[in-house]
């Protein structure tokens, strides 16, 4: 046979492949049939490499839908006279009435300027002591007094108001461990749950001694992530140990402070109930300093049984701390916008 005879037996010898096909005979070849696959999106391909986080922190996630997200739309019971009868769609359309009832009597400022006055107090008084055992714990190198010392700190974040409130009355009663101590100084007894005047101290040291505790724990974990470099330097340059917690720990520390400070302004308009509901007894004597938004509309709630005006309250707590959140993120935005929330 003869060589250039090769080249023109091959394609009669496999006449139905389609390689001999021309590009223009109209019948499409086996190579450009097939079509590239499509790249997946932005959002499949985070859920292709961050599912095993997702999937974490998914009953976290529906538990927030089902608690924080559904309930809502019971707000519009806000701006309705609500009655069992007609349910929620059915009662009837009042306007904003329900908040002039709310802001009707002198009581509506007094419990606003209580609410403000003592989460203010809580938040910055509280922020300097959490910041500060964070910073004597971190100093703790014994790893057995560090766990009895964060244990013990933590502990009374665990205990209910309920419990916390018969540590206190123990205490405050007329013939209380305070009192008995007063005696022994030659002073008189004083009828703390007579005397509105000392309540906002009182309260204070309440909430201090069981937050406290956890907040540090917050801060520790933070002042822990910082890398030992920078103290390394800063002890070949001579820093003292005070200079290293002024330059080094503290600004590192500013981003976190920043956020849990935020988070804590979004919710100053709710007062923790269990304090001032469960340690004050409830006691009308103390009203003047300790009734606050929670406690005024759950007892109007319980005496009156007006659902309208109980949740047009917490309409103007959701609202008001809204906008608080939103007004303190942009003043830190206009400081510094690397340490803002959002």
């Amino acid at each position: 046979m003869k060589a250039d005879a090769v080249p023109n037996a091959i394609p009669n010898a496999i006449p139905n492949s389609g390689l001999n096909r021309p590009s223009g005979s109209g019948e499409p070849s086996v190579m450009s049939s097939k079509k590239p696959n499509p790249k997946p999106n932005r959002f499949v391909r985070s859920v292709r490499k961050n599912g095993a986080l997702l999937l974490l922190a998914l009953p976290g996630i529906l538990m927030l839908f089902v608690f924080s997200y559904l309930p809502m739309g019971g707000m519009i019971i806000a701006f309705k006279d609500y009655t069992y009868k007609h349910g929620i769609f059915g009662s009837k359309w009042v306007g904003f009435k329900n908040f002039e009832f709310l802001f009707a009597t002198d009581d509506a400022w007094r419990i606003t300027f209580n609410t403000l006055f003592l989460n203010g107090l809580f938040i910055s008084i509280g922020l300097i002591v959490s910041v500060s055992l964070a910073l004597i714990m971190n100093e703790v190198k014994s790893k057995w007094v560090n766990s009895v010392v964060q244990s013990a700190l933590f502990f009374p974040f665990l205990l209910s108001w309920v419990i916390v409130s018969y540590f206190a009355y123990a205490l405050l009663t007329s013939t209380g461990l305070v009192n008995q101590a007063l005696q022994g100084l030659g002073i008189d007894p004083v009828l703390f749950y007579n005397n509105p005047q000392y309540w906002p101290l009182i309260l204070t040291l309440v909430y201090i001694w069981k937050n406290a505790g956890y907040f540090s724990i917050i801060y520790l974990a933070s002042i822990l992530g910082i890398s030992p470099d920078y103290y390394e330097a800063a002890k070949i340059d001579g820093a003292s140990k005070l200079q290293q917690i002024r330059y080094i720990t503290l600004p590192l520390l500013i981003p976190v402070i920043i956020i849990m400070t935020l988070l804590q302004l979004g919710r100053i308009f709710y007062a923790d109930f269990g304090l001032f509901y469960n340690v004050t007894r409830d006691s009308g004597m103390l009203y003047a300093t300790t009734d606050v938004i929670d406690t005024y509309v759950f007892r109007m709630f319980r005496t009156v049984g007006d659902v309208g005006m109980a949740s047009a309250a917490g309409f103007y707590q959701a609202i008001v701390g809204f906008i608080l959140v939103l007004g303190s993120n942009l003043i830190v935005r206009k400081i510094d916008k690397e340490k803002a929330l959002f």
